[in-house]
C-alpha cells in the first residue's frame, strides 16, 4: 500500500468511526436533531438502507487510489493540509474539529484543476473522507450551518463521480434543511443543483418542476443573481430536449440579467464615488473657510492692538 493509500484507510476508518456515534438508528429511519431559532426541530432522514449503501460506495471509492510519483503536482499546498491535520489533534472537542476538517475538504475540493484522472479521483475521496468527518460534528452539535454547508459538498462530489443517487440524496437534505431554516438562498441554489442532478439522469420533467420553483422564489425574493443561474439551467435543459427557440430566449434572458447587474454594480461604484468626492470636496471647503475666519480673526487682533 502507498503512503497515500495508508493515509486514506487512516482517514475511512476515522470517519466510520465518528460517523456511528451522530445518528439515532429506529428502524430504517434515522434522524438528526437540529435547533432552528430558539426551537428545537427533529428531522428524519432517509432509509437506513441507504446510508449503508453510501457507507459502502464510500469504503470503495477511497481505497480505488493515491497519487503515486508521477502525478501531477497537486493544486494543494500540502504544508496548509499538515498544518490543519497537526491542528486537529492539538484539538478538543468535536464542534471545533469539524471546522478544521471542512477547512481540509475545502482544499481538497478544487479538484476541476486536475487532468490527472487517478490523482482527481483521490481527491475526491479526500474531501468526502474530510467532510464526512466534519458532518459528524455538526450534526452532533445542531450546527445547522455547517450541516448545509457538508450536505452541498457532498452531493457535488458525489455528482462529478457521476454518483447520481448520493448526490441526489445529499441535496435532499440540504434543501430540506433550508426548508426548515427558510433560508432561501440555499432553497433555491439547491433546487437548481437536484435539476442538474436530474437532467444527468434525464428526468427532464422532474428537472423542469424543479426550475420553474427556483425561478418563482429567486423572482419573488429579487435575487437577479439566483435568477441568472436558473435561466442557465432552464437553457440547458431545453438544449438536451432539443428546444432551441426556448433555449435561445433562456440564454437572452439569462445576458439581460448579467448587463442588468453589472451597470446596476457600475452606477453604486460611481454614486459611491462622487460621495467621496462629495466628501473631500467639504473638507476642503470647509477648511478653507477656517483659514480665512482665522487670518480675518487675526488681523482684527493685531489691529486692535
Amino acid at each position: 500500500m502507498t503512503i497515500c493509500g495508508a493515509k486514506s484507510k487512516k482517514v475511512l476508518l476515522q470517519a466510520q468511526k465518528q460517523l456511528s456515534k451522530p445518528f439515532q438508528f429506529q428502524g430504517m429511519l434515522f434522524e438528526y436533531n437540529i435547533i432552528v431559532v430558539k426551537h428545537c426541530c427533529y428531522i428524519v432522514m432517509k432509509k437506513l438502507s441507504l446510508l449503508i449503501l453510501l457507507l459502502a460506495a464510500f469504503k470503495l471509492s477511497v481505497f480505488a487510489a493515491g497519487p503515486d510519483s508521477t502525478d501531477q503536482k497537486p493544486p494543494v499546498a500540502q504544508t496548509t493540509i499538515d498544518s490543519l491535520r497537526q491542528l486537529v489533534k492539538q484539538t478538543e472537542g468535536d464542534s471545533l474539529k469539524a471546522g478544521i476538517y471542512a477547512q481540509i475538504a475545502t482544499q481538497y475540493l478544487n479538484y476541476d484543476t486536475i487532468s490527472n484522472k487517478k490523482t482527481k479521483l483521490y481527491y475526491q475521496d479526500q474531501a468526502l473522507a474530510y467532510t464526512m468527518l466534519a458532518l459528524h460534528g455538526y450534526s452532533k452539535y445542531n450546527d445547522t450551518t455547517g450541516l448545509l454547508i457538508a450536505f452541498n459538498n457532498l452531493a457535488k462530489v458525489y455528482r462529478s463521480q457521476k454518483k447520481y443517487s448520493q448526490a441526489k440524496w445529499f441535496i435532499l437534505q440540504s434543501n430540506t434543511l433550508s426548508r426548515i431554516k427558510n433560508d432561501v438562498p440555499n432553497i433555491i441554489s439547491s433546487l437548481n443543483e437536484l435539476a442538474g442532478i436530474k437532467m444527468d439522469i434525464k428526468d427532464y420533467s422532474l428537472a423542469m418542476s424543479d426550475l420553474n420553483e427556483a425561478l418563482k422564489l429567486s423572482m419573488a425574493n429579487h435575487y437577479p443573481r439566483a435568477e441568472s443561474a436558473i435561466q442557465q439551467s432552464f437553457a440547458l435543459l431545453y438544449s438536451r430536449l432539443n428546444n432551441y427557440t426556448k433555449e435561445a430566449i433562456a440564454i437572452k434572458r439569462h445576458d439581460f440579467i448579467e448587463d442588468s447587474i453589472r451597470r446596476a454594480e457600475q452606477a453604486q461604484l460611481v454614486a459611491r464615488l462622487n460621495a467621496q468626492d462629495s466628501v473631500q470636496s467639504k473638507k476642503k471647503l470647509s477648511s478653507i473657510s477656517y483659514k480665512h475666519t482665522y487670518k480675518g480673526n487675526s488681523a482684527k487682533r493685531i489691529a486692535s492692538i
